[in-house]
């Protein structure tokens, strides 16, 4: 790129940075903070804050250096425009900044410029939108020098901010229908969401990974994201889709993963190959998301409050599974090689779903050798001492808020 081209769109990205409206202070802000002994990277799904993480990032930096790689008036951007860039960022703002660099993997091989970055002891704070792309690239250059971070749409605690309410179920209603994406919060327009969707599959998916038949995916995709707490197996999507492999269907579903659209939870099993054999669930990323691009989603108000359920101990956990012997439990967690935590969700207790539940949750807290499990629901409230075991039952929006130790 022209130098001078470069140095107008560095200088148009900074006026940008100032006009910024609303800005709710995210609770990884303090994590992700700089420092010169290792690369923060930051990895999200499209839109869900991690610019204006950044921006939160270096309005506390006297000096910084700012660049989002996906402007479009950086078409053409390669690796040896970074060195322009440094040039142009010295010239107009001193020495010795802290880099942001935004969606950094559009560059091809720019882990090599952030590793000459990191040996000259440079702060820098990197965001992107793939998870695997920065880990990978990261891996071979990296090794120990660099910290990961994942940020999700807004958490229940950040919506009440962002809309200054207080927790209730009342403002967990509008939180579980309208879900944590920032820019579609502001608009209120299925169409941002749908939008969103596209530019996963195809920007994230399917240009970077050279599929052509980019409608099968958004299919897949939509299929994904709106049957959150069913099991599905790669056989019965290749079937579903006709796709040509079993092998296509794993690495479309990887890529999703990849991208944070999805995730997928294993059966739990000691065993790590047959928690692979074994059928998974799938979950979305938000609520919103899903239904923006679902008519049948938001009536199914059961797998939206598990969906809720997961994206806030998916947050806390990257080990989460669901049980299956005799009887099922939603929820295990596994923090440091044991499990700590068993979670039914149940949107209501009813006479019919009652012993079901419970027996699900008790089996799976015998096992696990657990004094005590929860039942979240919609909005309801209650204890159960049964076989030496005691059940919370409890709304979601107070054990999402900590209120009476939830």
């Amino acid at each position: 790129m022209l130098k001078e081209r470069l140095a107008s769109v560095i200088v148009a990205q900074r006026k940008e940075l100032a006009s910024d409206k609303k800005m709710v202070i995210r609770e990884d802000l303090p994590r992700i903070k700089p420092v010169s002994s290792f690369v923060k990277v930051v990895s999200g799904i499209r839109r869900c804050g991690k610019s204006t993480l950044l921006k939160q990032l270096l309005s506390e930096e006297k000096t910084f250096y700012y660049l989002n790689l996906e402007d479009v008036r950086l078409e053409g951007f390669e690796l040896s425009d970074f060195i322009k860039a440094e040039e142009i960022f010295v010239e107009l703002y001193g020495k010795n900044g802290v880099y942001f660099l935004d969606e950094v993997q559009v560059v091809s091989k720019w882990e090599k410029f952030v590793r000459s970055l990191v040996d000259k002891k440079r702060k820098v704070v990197l965001t992107g939108s793939n998870a695997s792309l920065l880990s990978r690239d990261f891996g071979a250059l990296l090794t120990g020098r660099h910290l990961s971070f994942e940020l999700f749409p807004f958490s229940f605690k950040e919506f009440l901010d962002y809309f200054n309410l207080k927790p209730s179920i009342d403002s967990f209603e509008k939180y579980f229908q309208l879900g944590g994406l920032p820019e579609y919060l502001k608009e209120k327009q299925n169409y941002v969401l749908q939008e969103l969707l596209k530019d996963v599959v195809i920007r994230d998916v399917a240009v970077r990974f050279g599929i052509r038949n980019s409608s099968l995916l958004k299919k897949i995709a939509i299929y994904l994201i709106t049957t959150v707490g069913k099991e599905f197996s790669y056989n019965s999507l290749k079937q579903m889709f006709s796709v040509a492999s079993v092998q296509s269907v794993i690495d479309y579903v990887s890529f999703f993963e990849d991208a944070y659209l999805i995730f997928t939870v294993p059966k739990f099993s000691y065993s790590y190959k047959e928690q692979q054999v074994n059928q998974k669930k799938v979950y979305s990323i938000d609520n919103g998301l899903s239904a923006a691009n679902s008519v049948s989603f938001s009536k199914d108000k059961g797998r939206m409050l598990e969906n809720q359920v997961f994206l806030h101990l998916r947050r806390k956990n990257k080990e989460i599974f669901y049980f299956k012997e005799k009887n099922e439990c939603d929820f295990i967690v596994k923090e440091k090689e044991r499990i700590t935590q068993a979670i039914q969700v149940c949107y209501k207790v009813s006479d019919d779903n009652k012993k079901r539940e419970i027996d699900g949750l008790i089996e799976a807290l015998t096992k696990f050798k657990l004094k005590q499990g929860v039942i979240l629901t919609y909005n309801q409230e209650d204890t159960i001492e049964t076989q030496n075991k005691k059940i919370l039952i409890k709304p979601v929006w107070k054990w999402l808020s900590n209120i009476n130790g939830a």
